[in-house]
């Protein structure tokens, strides 16, 4: 298949591994990569590429999953809003299972009678509105710059459609704020990043200029064993060299100026703001929120917010491997306490989860 077989060419893949362990001979150090992104993560471990690299190259896995970095807070809020009386509460499916203080989870509320729904396209969620005008729908907007345009184009075709039972509970984030802050992180050591594949269709390659700008090599791969090898041996190339800059090696589906269409339409509906992330506390500029222009169909206009006390659960490490500070097997309850069948931590629930990955892949 076009675009698939050729960048699974084992042939292709040895060329670059003994690429790689040639650069890695001259470096003469130990080598930090983070990935900042889900897929990259379950690829790394899918195609075992972890195992195929040369003992000076570690892979760390980063802030890549939007549903695993949504504060325990924003969950806490989300089950509030889904218990609303006459709501209707939509989202993506990834976020059923995540627990939020003392284990509850939206898949419990609606297992005692919550109605709430699992979205493919928040488009969706306009059509449940037009069926139901006399509840409210919800939906909870959550993600990168990937989904992100989708959920406000949404907002200006229920503003169009003049839909008054449409609002929608923002928890989208933004990812180059979270790279700076893993910049700026004291405790931690990164030589290269590979940058999102998904994420810089939409915001180009011109985002990530802060990482050589730093000192750190910056490449965008794609998820196939070619892209992720080449990737590597990129990142290498520009840390022998102490040449840095934005690599595009997807170059199949991203571009320096990314889809500027898309990064408009967010900033139509969107403004950003500071924002709670599990794991890296509070990132400036790193959230977007509902602009004022909207506001009628900001959930959190429509329905105030108590007092929430919200509290992590004991033992849980999901911050520090989200930083790439701790691999899963070094948290205590990992495949113990906290499995895919009872998640403690949004890091095994996830399907770009790191916990989940490293059990389906590496334990």
């Amino acid at each position: 298949m076009k675009f698939i077989d050729e960048y699974r060419d084992p042939e292709l893949v040895r060329k670059l591994l003994n690429a790689v362990n040639v650069l890695a001979e001259k470096i003469g150090r130990p080598i930090t990569l983070m990935e900042i992104c889900g897929t990259h993560t379950h690829a790394i471990g899918r195609f075992g590429i972890r195992r195929l690299l040369p003992g000076s190259i570690r892979l760390i896995s980063g802030p890549g999953c939007p549903v695993c970095v949504t504060s325990i807070s924003d969950v806490d809020r989300a089950l509030y809003l889904a218990e609303r009386p006459n709501v209707i509460f939509a989202t993506f499916g990834d976020m059923l299972r995540i627990p939020g203080t003392g284990g509850r989870s939206l898949q419990q509320i609606r297992a005692a009678g919550a109605d709430v729904r699992i979205l493919s396209s928040p488009l969706d969620g306009l059509s449940i509105a037009e069926e139901n005008p006399t509840r409210e729908v919800v939906f909870l907007g959550i993600g990168f710059e990937t989904t992100a345009p989708t959920v406000a184009s949404t907002l200006r075709s229920a503003r169009r459609k003049g839909l008054k039972n449409f609002s929608v509970f923002s928890v989208h984030k933004t990812v180059p704020p979270a790279i700076q802050s893993l910049l700026d992180d004291p405790g931690l050591d990164i030589d290269g990043f590979i940058c999102p594949g998904h994420v810089s269709v939409i915001t180009g390659g011109e985002a990530y200029r802060l990482i050589p700008e730093a000192g750190r090599a910056a490449v965008i791969t794609g998820f196939e064993p070619v892209d992720m090898v080449d990737g590597i041996l990129l990142s290498l190339q520009q840390i022998l060299e102490k040449r840095y800059a934005v690599a595009i090696q997807y170059a199949r589906g991203v571009t320096q100026g990314g889809n500027l269409r898309a990064r408009q339409t967010m900033a139509e509906v969107f403004e950003p703001g500071d924002a709670d992330w599990r794991g890296l506390g509070v990132i400036p500029g790193s959230g977007l929120f509902i602009r004022k222009e909207y506001e009628s169909m900001n959930a959190l206009n429509r329905f105030p917010l108590p007092e929430i006390h919200s509290a992590e659960f004991e033992g849980c490490r999901c911050g520090e491997i989200l930083r790439g500070a701790m691999s899963p097997p070094e948290c205590r309850l990992f495949r113990k306490a906290c499995t895919p069948v009872n998640p403690v931590g949004p890091c095994m629930v996830s399907s770009e989860g790191t916990c989940a990955a490293y059990l389906r892949y590496e334990a």
